[in-house]
This record gives C-alpha cells, structure tokens and sequence, in this order.
C-alpha cells in the first residue's frame, strides 16, 4: 500500500493534481489512440516510483494523462505480462494506482486469436465473459483490505451496459464487432494445435495473454470494466498458420481505427463524471 500510494503522489504532483475520470489500457500494436488525446501529460513508466517498466518491444512505457472525447483519461500505452517475469502485484500495479487517482471506469484492449470459426483477422471482439488459465492471479495472498473484499464477486466481470453500448455503436456505424469469452493463458510461446482445440472446447472464443489479471484487480476495486480484443490471427483448423510479432502488428493496424472510434464513442456515451461523496 505504501508503494502504490508513493506512485500515487508522484503523479499527482507531476500532473498538477490532473483528476482522471477514465483509465485506459492499451494493447499490443493498439497504441495509436494516444494521437486522439489532447495530452497534458506524459510521463514514462521508469520516472514512476514503483513502476515496472514494460519489456516488450510493441508496448511504449508512458503513462498519457489527457483529455479524450472531452473526458480526463489516464492511458497506459503499454502494459505488462506475467511472462515478462513480473509477479501478478506488479502486473496490475499501475491499475491499482489508476483507481487510487480517481478513475471511475477501465477501457482495456488487447491483440487476441481468434478461437471462433465465426471470427476473421482484424475483427473486434468485445469481451462478455473470460476463462483464466493464469497460473496465479493478483488477489493470491495477504488480502488489502484498503482496496476491496477478501472474495470478491466475478458473476459479471464486464459491464452489461456498456456492452450493450458498444453493441449499438458497432450496428450504427457498420463496425466488425463481435462478443464473446476471452481466454488468458501465460505465454509467451503461442498455442499448439492441440491447445487451440482445448481451449475452444471449454468455451473459449479468443485466446491472449493478458487482460484478466487486470480486470480481476479493477472488480476487486469494484471498478466497472469495458475489454475488447482485436483478432490478430486465426486459430481455428485449416486457418492456422506460422505468426510472427510482425504480423500481429499488421492485423493490429487494421482494426486499430475501429477499436479507437469505438472506445471514443463509448467514452461520450458514459455522461459526466460521477461526483464522489465527501
């Protein structure tokens, strides 16, 4: 708790005490949604206190604080993964402290494979339900009690409302958009053969590496959520094929206009920030 109130500090005071109303996590190749933020403030992740600092090559390292469709939003672009060598504590550190500056809502997107037969390259997914298959998760331990219940409630992980929101801006605007269950697995190899059909099998309709451990911290802090995954690569039989990190960006590329209008038109669809009581 002290190091994430440290964190906390350091930013208010670098930051002029910016009060974020939204956090934002973006994914691997999905970084471009900081060029429509009218950025204040940005700050790398190795000037914060405590902070770890993202080892994947696609993932920037700031933290963008900003104004996005006339809302304060603070934008992790980049984020980090169990694989990476990071304990669970560490992964979803920069979540706990977005809560601790005022967020009232988390946007979390990411670069997924797609399970689905339905599904095709570039797809939107937006995230109804998930399958964790980390082997821990960020709430093993002595629970803080200071930030949520020791058994906190994941029936409805992902908010109803605004999946029904982005549902309706992807049938206005004619946008690829799909539901469905996303898996989080370790990495960082990718699947087998094999373990693509396991995973389909248990009801899974995409496959990354993330996400959920974030997510699991934001319910613990009773923070509403909103996830979409961006298909990269298909990983249904006969579609399978050799991916490169390359490849993941591309498809990534493409989608990338449709998840930042999305996340855009959702944003204005939450209305105006929720007074806190004093």
């Amino acid at each position: 708790m002290q190091q994430l109130q440290d964190a906390t500090d350091y930013l208010i005071q670098q930051t002029n005490s910016f009060a974020p109303v939204y956090g934002i996590i973006l994914g691997t190749g999905l970084g471009a949604l900081v060029n429509d933020i009218d950025i204040q403030y940005s700050i790398p992740y190795d000037e914060i206190p405590h902070f770890p600092v993202s080892t994947v090559e696609s993932h920037s390292g700031k933290l963008i604080f900003g104004q996005l469709a006339d809302r304060a939003v603070v934008v992790m672009q980049g984020r980090f993964h169990y694989y990476e060598g990071y304990s669970m504590e560490q992964v979803v550190f920069p979540i706990r402290v977005m809560k601790m500056l005022g967020i009232q809502k988390l946007f979390v997107s990411n670069a997924a494979g797609g399970l689905n037969p339905d599904f095709n390259t570039s797809d939107l997914m937006v995230i109804t339900d998930h399958i964790n298959l980390q082997p821990t998760n960020p709430l093993i331990g002595t629970n803080k009690d200071a930030l949520g219940p020791r058994f906190p409630d994941m029936s409805e992980v992902y908010d109803a409302a605004m999946i029904q929101q982005a549902r309706q801006i992807a049938i206005v605007n004619g946008l690829p958009v799909k539901t469905g269950v996303y898996v989080s697995v370790p990495g960082p190899m990718l699947e087998t053969k094999a373990e693509y059909r396991y995973l389909s099998l248990i009801g899974a309709d995409a496959v990354g590496m993330s996400t959920v451990p974030e997510i699991i911290a934001a319910r613990h802090m009773e923070l509403p959520c909103f996830a979409v995954s961006v298909i990269t690569d298909m990983c249904v039989p006969g579609r399978i094929k050799k991916v490169i990190l390359l490849d993941i960006l591309e498809a990534a590329a493409q989608a990338e206009p449709s998840m930042t209008f999305l996340i855009k038109e959702l944003i204005k669809m939450q209305g105006p920030p929720v007074e806190k009581e004093m």
